[in-house]
């Protein structure tokens, strides 16, 4: 049987533009490209995984429907289409003509009347036809065996196929006529169609079990009772409208022939233009293949075997151009523009010649393979070096640790001469790699993917990305090496040498010229003090504290495990009894049946996509009061979130070279310059309850003769928003020494500082990160359990008595509006490129983050400096203590009992000072004999 996929076009762009608002794809010169790419990806798994023999694409139009002239406000609600989907609709459609793959539209109806008619149709001969949406009200259109809904993937789902059945589980209604007729009753505000007022899900599915459609419910209308027979009787006519409405138009005079849509070959031409304009290189090279002159770019030439390490340079290297070359020598030109020279250093001789020259240089790459991504624990395989543009060497590294080091020491020279510059991607790892050999990077370094993640933070920033948009290139894969990441991914020693030059080398050589193109764009935007004097030094910093560690007291961890399984079994008891009887608390389908359908703790209650009770956190945190199961089931979840992610986890990731725990910080992946943790993730240790306080205790210093010490900036955030707004009432706060949540209580409330209650103080501190983070009244509402309109009455409060706030807030938003970025105190740029666009979701985000970024941003540069200033101080002084931990706004270090005193004065001088600011910085410093006790 053939297999028709017929794909509405709208829902699927607007799903892939929201898929990465947070993560936005754009080409070098700034243009939004998600939509597309999601789209296309969306469509191409498609075309794989289920191979459909023929395929369409129907899109909506700008004409009013029908629909819009039986009620005006039909869809009037809808914010206005994101500038990314504007930009994105006609590629979709070039990319679609380029493919072969027809597209369908008709003035005057939307695309499911249009899939809908087509469906029907086609299904009546010898076709499957699955149609693509992620929208519930095509489950109108199913039939048996002919016509199925094909439910694309999320990242919280896989592909789904919804069949009658299906359907009929998920509306729950007895026959697929009645889909529309529950949209009639229970509306569909996504569409602003009205429905009944006050029906929902649940009543509307018992009024359809007795009276089957809407039709049938009005001529019955007297034999209703209460509430529901006066809505029946008043809305009648509301509710055929909803279901008029909600029908799927199946006559549509579209004209179209099937042949058409038959799966066919690409105009690899056009297509290859749309690719290139939109820089989708990778899929390009999976849709097209390379052309003639991509393979000829990517051959490796056999003639560098022939030449000796440095001959033929000045010819290789001269900066010539096409023109000089003539038309008639021009693929000679092309292929000496794609010619490059990689060699293996194999014998002292010759490496004795590289590392000569190398002394010469101002500047030079290095790249290391090793045998793990744990740098600590990494062995080398090989290290390469490039110098300049389509030149580099690659020096292998035996298995003998002995014969290893001995190579290693030959470039200990040029590794530590500091007048050097040293290049790289990643280069904390290099640096942590080379460590494990004794050898100590030194000298100016330049990190092409801190480069990359200043210039535009929410970009990626991986060497093969950065290849791609910066040189239009594409380095070989380390899959095509090792193979996929797997439980069987090979390991570099099994390379054959050839290949492994080729894969080594090029990296070296790659980001030697990505270097080149990169430096002037940290110079023209500004960055490059950032770049120098914070974030390339903080290499160096982040890479000795991953390496010192820190200990645990895994004793101390057994017995919590213990004790809080005694507590879990407790409390699921306390939890069965509650409920009347066993259940899985940890499948949210059963618990949402008990909560909801046993329990009825709440009426209409939410559901998930797939039809089940939402069961998450933040709905169960609004329901606590309603029964006091939830308190249980929240705090069973806590305990088995502490246990399993920590308590029972933290002691298997012990290291063991070492006995402690080895986190990795990456500098480069928060939008706000934030260091973030992983392997494990030290910076998510609950802080808020007392028993995820009670893990800190864990952590302790590696031996007697040390204390561990937290240093910890006190609201460096509010301060920062002082400095920033010049509040006078902050400022004299923060001058004062006083409880800055007081004074603000007593500011909001108008009351002397000695009368504001901790019921006030409490609400003015949610208030005061709210307006820090850019919360609306509902979110405050919701965090203080108080009515949307008590909070909305707070925040206006708040603002008229600190209007220097409101004011900074309003400058900082219309500034972005005129740039599209905004900066940190040491000009750290995040760019809002959404921040003008008319869909106020879209605006709305961009707005808190131009609020909050300067603000979140800032704080990240004053610790950046400071960790920086106290390494080197640590250094400098040849101190036993050691840096082992950041955590936000928190310093940790393991401090030898003779440096206590020391320690506690510089570390608290160094934080104050790392960036002058009009306001007092303050910092709370405690020591004890393990973290908790220190912080």
């Amino acid at each position: 049987m053939q297999k028709l996929f017929l794909l509405d076009a709208m829902a699927l762009i607007y799903r892939a533009y929201y898929a990465f608002i947070n993560n936005p794809r754009r080409t070098s010169t700034g243009m939004d490209t998600g939509a597309i790419f999601g789209f296309l990806n969306t469509m191409l798994e498609v075309i794989k995984k289920e191979k459909p023999t023929h395929l369409a694409v129907a899109f909506d139009t700008a004409e009013p429907t029908f629909r819009h002239i039986a009620f005006e406000a039909y869809k009037a609600h809808r914010e206005a289409q994101p500038e990314g989907i504007t930009i994105a609709i006609p590629y979709i459609k070039k990319i679609l003509e380029a493919m072969n793959i027809p597209t369908l539209t008709l003035a005057g109806y939307e695309a499911d009347d249009i899939i809908g008619t087509v469906a029907k149709q086609v299904a009546q001969k010898d076709f499957q036809v699955y149609m693509m949406t992620p929208d519930k009200d095509y489950c109108q259109l199913l039939e048996e065996d002919k016509i199925f809904i094909f439910r694309p993937a999320t990242k919280f789902a896989p592909n789904e196929v919804w069949d009658v059945e299906k359907a009929l589980a998920k509306f729950g209604i007895k026959k697929i006529e009645q889909v529309v007729d529950m949209l009639g009753l229970q509306g569909d505000s996504s569409d602003n169609i009205p429905g009944l007022p006050g029906v929902g899900e649940k009543t509307a599915q018992k009024l359809l079990e007795e009276y089957e459609s809407v039709e049938n419910l009005i001529a019955n209308a007297e034999k209703l009772k209460g509430k529901i027979a006066e809505t029946v009787k008043q809305y009648a006519e509301q509710a055929l409208l909803s279901k008029n409405l909600a029908s799927i138009h199946l006559e549509v005079p579209i004209a179209y022939d099937i042949e058409n849509f038959k799966i066919s070959a690409y105009n690899k031409t056009e297509l290859a233009k749309i690719l290139d304009e939109l820089e989708f290189k990778t899929l390009k090279t999976k849709l097209i293949g390379l052309s003639e002159e991509e393979k000829q770019a990517q051959k490796k030439t056999k003639a560098e075997q022939q030449l000796s390490l440095f001959a033929q340079q000045e010819v290789l290297h001269t900066e010539d151009t096409e023109e000089e070359y003539g038309e008639e020598n021009k693929e000679f030109y092309d292929i000496k523009n794609s010619f490059h020279l990689y060699h293996v250093l194999d014998t002292p001789a010759l490496r004795k010649d590289l590392i000569e020259i190398l002394k010469l240089q101002e500047a030079f790459c290095l790249d290391t393979e090793t045998t793990s991504l744990n740098a600590l624990e990494a062995e080398l395989v090989g290290i390469s070096i490039a110098y300049l543009a389509k030149e580099a060497y690659y020096i292998p590294i035996p298995a003998d640790r002995s014969q290893a080091q001995a190579i290693v020491e030959e470039f200990r020279e040029v590794f530590e001469n500091e007048h050097i510059e040293k290049i790289g991607q990643n280069l904390k790892y290099d640096f942590t790699v080379l460590q494990n050999y004794g050898i100590t990077l030194k000298g100016k370094f330049f990190d092409t993917m801190l480069a990359s993640y200043l210039i535009d933070a929410e970009g990626r920033h991986n060497m093969d990305t950065l290849a791609e948009k910066y040189l239009q290139y594409q380095p070989i894969s380390i899959e095509t090496l090792i193979g996929k990441k797997n439980a069987q991914q090979g390991n570099m020693r099994e390379v054959a040498l050839e290949q492994i030059k080729e894969y080594a080398a090029e990296d070296a050589d790659i980001t030697l010229q990505l270097k080149n193109k990169l430096a002037p764009i940290i110079e023209k935007n500004h960055l490059r003090k950032l770049f120098e004097e914070v974030e390339t030094p903080l290499i160096e910093v982040l890479a000795s504290i991953e390496r010192n560690g820190v200990s645990l007291d895994t004793k101390a961890l057994k017995e919590s495990s213990e004790i809080l399984e005694i507590e879990i079994r407790n409390l699921e008891q306390k939890i069965y009894e509650q409920a009347g009887r066993s259940f899985n608390i940890a499948s949210p389908k059963q618990l949402g049946e008990v909560l909801f359908d046993e329990l009825r703790i709440m009426d209409k209650p939410k559901k998930t996509k797939t039809g089940q009770y939402a069961t998450g956190e933040e709905i169960l945190s609004k329901l606590s009061e309603n029964h006091p199961i939830v308190a249980d089931i929240l705090e069973i979840r806590e305990l088995q979130k502490l246990k399993s992610t920590y308590i029972d986890a933290l002691p298997a990731l012990l290291s063991s070279v070492d006995g402690k725990i080895h986190t990795s910080f990456n500098q480069a992946i928060t939008a706000t310059g934030r260091l973030s943790s992983t392997n494990p993730n030290l910076q998510n240790i609950p802080i808020k309850t007392a028993k995820g306080r009670e893990i800190r205790k864990a952590f302790i210093p590696s031996s007697e003769d040390f204390l561990m010490l937290s240093a910890d900036y006190s609201q460096i955030e509010l301060r920062l928003m002082a400095a920033f707004s010049q509040d006078e009432t902050l400022l004299e706060a923060f001058e004062k020494e006083l409880d800055i949540h007081t004074a603000t209580a007593a500011k909001i409330y108008k009351v002397p500082l000695e009368e504001v209650n901790s019921d006030m103080r409490r609400k003015a501190k949610t208030a005061n990160f709210a307006i820090l983070y850019g919360s609306t009244g509902f979110n405050l509402a919701n965090q203080l359990k108080i009515s949307v309109s008590e909070a909305s009455k707070l925040v206006e409060t708040y603002y008229n008595e600190f209007r220097a706030i409101k004011k900074f807030k309003d400058e900082m938003i219309q500034k972005a509006r005129e740039q599209e970025y905004v900066e940190t105190i040491l000009g750290r740029k995040r760019y809002l490129r959404g921040i003008n666009e008319s869909n106020k979701v879209v605006a709305g985000h961009s707005e808190r983050n131009a609020v909050n970024t300067p603000i979140q941003g800032s704080a990240a540069d004053m610790i950046k400096v400071a960790m920086i200033k106290i390494h080197k101080f640590l250094k400098e002084n040849k101190l036993q203590s050691k840096m082992i931990l950041q955590v936000h706004d928190e310093l940790v270090f393991e401090v030898h009992t003779s440096e206590i005193e020391i320690m506690k004065e510089n570390v608290i001088k160094l934080m104050k000072n790392a960036i002058a600011l009009p306001v007092p910085i303050e910092v709370e410093v405690g020591i004890g004999k393990n973290w908790l006790e220190a912080h």
